[in-house]
C-alpha cells in the first residue's frame, strides 16, 4: 500500500490529483466514499483536469474532461456524455483507514 493523503485533504464533493512514479491518478470523495482513477481520458489519453485538483463539473456531480467536456459517473467511471460515451475511466483500488487514504 502507498499512502496518498489524509482523509481531510479530500472533503465531500472534491477531488485531488497525484503523481505516483510515472502515473497520474486522482481521487474523488462522493457520498462519503473515495474513488480513484487513472488521470487519463479514454478518448485521447490526455489528463482530465482543467487546473490542479479540478476533476469535477461545476455542480460537483460528475467527473469532467477539460478538453472535450466528456462526463463520467463518479462511482463507476462510465462516460455518459461526450466523445467516449460507454467507455470507462481506469479504476484503481484505494483504502481509507484511520484518517488516511492509501493506494492499494
Amino acid at each position: 500500500m502507498r499512502e496518498l493523503c489524509s482523509s481531510s485533504d479530500v472533503p465531500e464533493g472534491t477531488s485531488k490529483g497525484f503523481k505516483i512514479s510515472e502515473s497520474n491518478i486522482f481521487i474523488v470523495r462522493r457520498d462519503g466514499a473515495v474513488y480513484c482513477y487513472e488521470n487519463t481520458c479514454p478518448h485521447l489519453g490526455i489528463p482530465l483536469e482543467w487546473k490542479p485538483d479540478a476533476f469535477l463539473d461545476a455542480e460537483g456531480e460528475l467527473i469532467q474532461c477539460s478538453t472535450h467536456g466528456a462526463l463520467f459517473i463518479i462511482s463507476s467511471g462510465e462516460c455518459v456524455s461526450g466523445p467516449c460515451v460507454g467507455n470507462y475511466l481506469t479504476p484503481l483500488d484505494v483504502l481509507e483507514q484511520d484518517g488516511t487514504v492509501f493506494l492499494v
